[in-house]
C-alpha cells in the first residue's frame, strides 16, 4: 500500500501581500522623495541624532527598502520551509523528530495549526520590521539636513519589531506545549 503524502496548509498569502504592499509603498515614496533630497542625507541616527552622513546615492537613500526586500524574502521562505515540514504528530513512528525546514530551533511543528501559526506569526514579524523602517525613512527622506530626531524616532524603530517578536516567541512557546500534550517532543 502506498504511503500517503503530507498535504501541507496553504501559504498566509495575505500576511505577505501586507509585506509587499508596505514594500511597494516604501519604494513609490523613496521614488517621490528622491529628487527633492538634500546632497547629503543621514547614513547613521544614533541617541543623539543624526552622527554619520553620507552622499545622496540610491543606494544609501534606498538601504532600509532594499534591506527590507531581502527580510521579506527571507521570511516569506522560512514561513513557506515551515509550513511544508510534515508535522510531528503527523510522523510515522521512528521517523526523525528533526527537521532542518523548521523555523523553531530545528523542530518540527506540533500539529499543522501550530506550523501555520508560526508561519503567519514571521509574516507579522517581517511586517512589524517594514513599520519601524518606514519611521526610519521618515528621518532619512527628510529634506532639511538637521541632526536632531523627534523623541518619539526610537520607540517608533523598536516597539514593532518588540511586537513582531514577541507574537512569535508566544506561537513558539504555544507549539512547545503542544508537543508535550501531544507527546512528541
Amino acid at each position: 500500500m502506498p504511503e500517503a503524502t503530507y498535504t501541507p496548509p496553504r501559504f498566509p498569502w495575505v500576511w505577505l501581500a501586507a509585506s509587499v504592499s508596505l514594500l511597494a509603498g516604501m519604494a513609490a515614496w523613496g521614488a517621490a522623495a528622491y529628487p527633492h533630497l538634500p546632497d547629503r542625507i543621514p547614513q547613521h541616527i544614533g541617541t543623539g541624532g543624526v552622527d554619520a552622513w553620507t552622499d545622496k546615492s540610491v543606494g544609501a537613500a534606498f538601504t532600509l527598502v532594499f534591506v527590507y526586500a531581502g527580510v521579506t524574502a527571507l521570511l516569506a521562505a522560512t514561513a513557506a520551509l515551515l509550513l511544508r515540514a510534515t508535522p510531528a504528530a503527523e510522523l510515522p513512528a521512528g521517523e526523525p523528530r528533526f527537521a532542518v525546514t523548521s523555523a523553531a530551533v530545528g523542530k518540527r511543528p506540533a500539529t499543522r495549526a501550530s506550523a501555520r501559526r508560526g508561519a503567519v506569526s514571521l509574516l507579522v514579524l517581517n511586517f512589524a520590521i517594514g513599520l519601524s523602517f518606514v519611521v526610519g525613512n521618515i528621518v532619512q527622506w527628510r529634506t532639511s539636513t538637521t541632526s536632531e530626531v523627534p523623541w518619539w524616532f526610537f520607540l517608533g524603530m523598536l516597539v514593532p519589531i518588540a511586537g513582531g517578536t514577541l507574537l512569535t516567541l508566544a506561537v513558539a512557546w504555544q507549539d512547545r506545549g503542544e508537543k508535550r500534550r501531544l507527546g512528541t517532543s
